[in-house]
Order: C-alpha cells, then structure tokens, then sequence
C-alpha cells in the first residue's frame, strides 16, 4: 500500500483499499484492474489532468469498493523522454533526480484531491524497464521486429535527433496548425509525416538525417485488432467506429526507439545510445505496476491475477489511437500473455472558460492552489457533475462553478442533512425516535431509500458517473420536499417517524456520496454517531434502515461553506489572457 500521505488526508481510501483486498484470495475471486493513462513527470497537475482521466476512474473504484468489490487501482508516472531531459538540465539535476521528485510530487497532489492508487509506481522502475525489454524479445522472437534505416529530423542548432514531441507542424490528414508529429490533437490521428516541420526547441527548420531504428509491425494485426473491436461490445461505439476506418485506411509499422540516452535501453548489443520510444514502454507499465502490487501483497504471479480480472483503461480522447491500436497489438503480439482491456472509458478535454487549457498563458488552474483556496470535494463534486460518460469536451467556468456548489451541493443536499440532523438534535435531544405509523408520504419516502441502490448500480456500471450524481441530488430534494411537507415541528404526531425516516435517508446519502465527496461523507458519518466506519458499510446494505431507534446521533456542525462572489472574482483575475 501507498505509505506516503497527507497528514490530513484520511480520506485518501488507502484504508478502504487495504479494508476490501486484504482479505482477497486472488484464486478464488474475479478482481477488477483499474488503470488510469500515465501523468507525464515533468510538471504540475492542473485541473485539465484531473478531470478526463483520474478523478472519473477514482469515482469509480470508490464505488467498485463500497460494493465489495476486487479491485485494484494502478497507475505510475511517465519518466521518460526529451521534456524531461531538457527541464532537468534547466534545473540542474539529474533526469533521474528530476522524475524522482515529480512522482512524490504527483502523488501528493492525486492523494490532496482524495484520488489514491493501491500502487503508483514509475516507468523507471526496474520492474517495469525488465518488463518491457522481456516483451521486446518476444515480439522479435515472434517476428513483428525489424530494423530499418530511417530519415529523422536533425536540428543543427541543438545538435539533436528531435524526438516527435520536439517536430511541431501541420498535420497531414486535417491541416490542423502547430500539431506534434506523434500526434494530432484535432484529429487524433498520428501523422505519418508532419507537414512544414519545425523544432519544438528553437524554432528553426530541422534537417534530415538517417538512423537505424526497429519497428514493431503493426499491421500485422489488422484483423485481429479489426475483429476485437467489433466483438467487443464494451467499448465506445463512436470510438469503435473510427479506428476500424484507421484501419481500413491502412495500418503503418510504428517506430518504437529514439536516439537518445535517457529510457529504457534496447536489448540488443549493436543498439547503443538508443531507448526505446516513450509510448511503447508507458502503457506496459500497466501490467509491471500491477505484476509488482500482487507480488508484494500476495506473493503471487501478476499475470495469472490479470487474465481472470476485468480490466479497465481510464484514458482521455488524446490517447485513443495509442491504447485501441497499439496497445492490443503487442499484447497481441506476444500471443496473449496478458489480456486485452474489456473496457477502455475515454473522456474529453476539460475546456476554462470555453478556451483551450494553455500554462505557457497561463490559462489553467493548478491542482494545488485550487485546493489551497477551496474544499477538495467541492472540485471533484462539481468536475464529476459535468463530465459525460463520452468523449466530449466539458468546461470548467467559475460562475457554474459556485453556483452549483452553492445551490446543489449546500443548499440541496448540506440543507436536507443539517435540518434533519439539528431538528433531531433539538428537539430529540439527539436520540433517534421511536417511528408510528407510516402515512402515504412516509411510505414513498421509504420506498425511495428501497429502490435508490439498483437505479444507481447501473448507471456506476456503465461509469455514467454525471447522471448518478443527478440521481443523488434528486433523492437529496425528494427528502428535502418530504421534510418540508411533513413539517415535525408543528404536526407532532407524526414528527418521530418523519425523523425516523429521515435519519436514514441521510445514512443512505452519505454512503451514495462516498465516491463523489469522500472527505464530507465522513464528517456525515461523524454526525451520525455511527460505531462502524464508513469503508466498512455495504452497497447491498442501503436498502435497510440501519439506523434504529434510540441512537444517539454526535455533535452536530454545517458541513460546507458557501462560495461568495469575491471569491470568485479574485480567482478570475489569477487567469492570463489569450488573443
């Protein structure tokens, strides 16, 4: 388990995590594996990071959790390639230096906004750098390596091979401007040959230059890749349907080392000042990361955990042509070792105030200053709000912002658990009262605490994440209504069982809202008086009324405050501008 943390983070689910595996026979149960798309260790995380990729799966497993389920939730930092080694030296450290300190500083941050791994670990690790080397050896063994001479970009005034990141240019299939050459942003696709090229460094116009290079062959797999995807009914229709026309368009041979010193080396003799290719080694470390969590928890070979679980692969829309085409592929290549993903969720870019996140304008929010002002939970409550289960590009605009957080967070669901909570307090002396007899209203209210389970259930499974949220906040205002309708302070004969139920739809809340706002569900919990934890209640429990007559609930407290508008206005002013 993690064993850095923050000292006021007890929210950070290693408890959970630890509480639900520990007593896992890997054997005998079907895990679930959790990844999420690799942070790149070389700068902050902003709030664009948070929102496609790792607040959505940590959403998820939290509820994979609190349903008893296996799982395990992995990811690492990417530590590898040309940025680092540039910003490293900028820096004077090490590159090694250099990543060491962003992955601690990456993970504070993921545990500071309540988003824990059961292990994060690194590509640098020499789990994962003997990992790939082994994977290379089969696939060249298999025959899907061969060597070739190539025609690279040179920059004379840098005296350098420029890696893809560093050839910024045109892209060939949607003439979309200042595109890397591994990738076009707008289009997704990854450009056989960038148009008008110029280095990512210094500006100037690169030269050409040949290096010997191995290529894994990619279009071997055409029609197995061809028939995963249109056997796999898991994965994203629209997505699907796109790369099978990449690959009817014709796979190219992928080009997976670079000339450089700073990787994972080749495991070949003649290979020397070559590394292999940051994005053929980076989502290996999926399967590393995981082979070394089951070793140091269980003793036990990662591989035989991996096939009999069900796999998800968080990932934003940037990356979708690397983890539907060249990530099944090797493992493909490598005669299945390691199963295919049965789910690969992607999500859109976070958009501020409907304009591209830019650092060097300074158009982006920093994880860490915005928690530095504001409740962690009130940014992933609001985050997991808009965020489709698609891969649609959402907007973080600060007006929306509070005014979610004041009307649905506080004054929807904060209001219903104050009221409750102070009226029991008050006039029950916080003793939770015998109930009478259910009336028509009553009845319905207890009906929903019967039903809200299911209806959630399915929509966490399809991680539909923004309309379970909805679903919450309609059960938080029906309890708000029923309240209000049965007013317990002035019809007395029925105030009791108005408490009664009550109380127990605020038990159910707080256990719905474990995966949203973990650190506020704890101080609910607190209020309650509950003798067990929170992490140790059932998803199968929340159609019972746990809370029984005669429990005295704790000191009670308001659970958030309101957002004002000098708030919100100071934080605009922090924004740079964009012409």
């Amino acid at each position: 388990m993690l064993s850095n943390r923050n000292n006021n983070d007890f929210y950070s689910t290693n408890e959970l995590s630890s509480y639900n595996n520990k007593s896992i026979d890997v054997e005998a149960d079907t895990p679930i594996v959790v990844t999420t798309a690799l942070p790149y260790a070389n700068g902050e995380i902003h709030l664009g990071h948070i929102s496609s990729t790792y607040l959505p799966a940590d959403i998820f497993t939290r509820f994979l959790r609190i349903s008893k389920k296996k799982v395990f939730h992995v990811c690492a930092s990417d530590d590898f390639g040309t940025p680092i080694l540039i910003k490293a030296e900028q820096e004077k450290k090490t590159p090694k230096e250099f990543v060491e300190y962003w992955n601690k500083r990456d993970l504070e941050d993921f545990n500071a906004i309540g988003i824990s791994f059961d292990k994060f670990y690194k590509t640098s690790s020499h789990e994962n750098q003997e990992f790939v080397q082994n994977v290379f050896n089969k696939l060249r063994n298999n025959g899907h390596i061969y060597e070739k001479e190539v025609i690279q970009f040179y920059c004379d005034f840098d005296n350098k091979f420029l890696p893809d990141r560093y050839v910024i240019g045109t892209c060939p299939y949607c003439k979309s401007n200042d595109q890397y050459s591994d990738l076009c942003e707008k289009c997704g696709r990854v450009p056989e040959e960038i148009l008008d090229p110029k280095c990512g460094i210094c500006g100037k116009s690169p030269i050409k230059k040949s290096s010997n290079h191995y290529f894994f062959k990619l279009s071997n797999f055409s029609d197995d890749l061809k028939e995963w995807l249109t056997t796999n009914n898991n994965l994203q229709v629209d997505i699907k349907n796109y790369v099978l026309h990449w690959i009817e368009e014709g796979l190219q041979d992928w080009d997976i080392t670079r000339d450089l010193d700073w990787g994972i080396n080749i495991p070949v003799n003649d290979a020397k000042g070559k590394v292999f290719y940051g994005w053929f080694d980076n989502h290996l470390c999926y399967i590393s990361t995981f082979n070394t969590l089951i070793k140091e928890q269980f003793g036990k070979d990662g591989k035989d955990v991996w096939n009999t679980s069900t796999i998800y692969h968080f990932i934003g829309k940037d990356i979708i042509y690397h983890h539907f085409l060249f990530l099944p592929a090797i493992r493909m290549g490598i005669n299945m070792e390691y199963k295919l993903p049965d789910y690969i969720p992607v999500r859109g870019h976070l958009m501020l105030h409907n304009r591209k996140i830019s650092k060097s304008r300074n158009w982006y929010i920093s994880l860490r200053e915005f928690i530095s002002t504001f409740n962690p939970d009130y940014l992933r409550f609001y985050i997991a709000s808009i965020s489709p289960s698609n891969q649609d590009d959402i907007n973080f605009d600060w007006d929306v912002f509070s005014s979610k957080i004041n009307n649905e967070l506080i004054d929807n669901i904060g209001n219903f658990i104050n009221r409750t909570l102070s009226f029991t307090k008050k006039h029950y002396d916080g003793i939770v009262p015998e109930p009478g007899i259910y009336q028509d209203e009553d009845q319905k209210g207890l009906d929903t605490i019967m039903t809200i389970s299911s209806e959630i259930e399915e929509l966490f499974k399809k991680t539909e994440t923004d309309k379970v949220l909805k679903t919450i906040l309609k059960f938080s205002n029906f309890f708000n209504q029923y309240f209000q309708k049965k007013q317990p302070w002035s019809d007395k004969s029925s105030a009791a069982t108005t408490l009664y139920i009550s109380i127990n739809a605020v038990r159910v809340l707080a256990v719905l809202l474990l995966p949203f706002i973990p650190n506020s569900v704890e101080k609910i919990w607190s209020q309650l008086n509950n003798n067990n934890k929170l992490y140790e209640e059932s998803w199968d429990d929340l159609s019972k009324l746990k809370v029984q007559p005669g429990h005295r609930i704790g000191k009670i407290s308001p659970l958030f405050k309101k957002i004002e508008r000098n708030e919100i206005e100071k934080e605009k002013t922090k924004l740079g501008t964009i012409s």
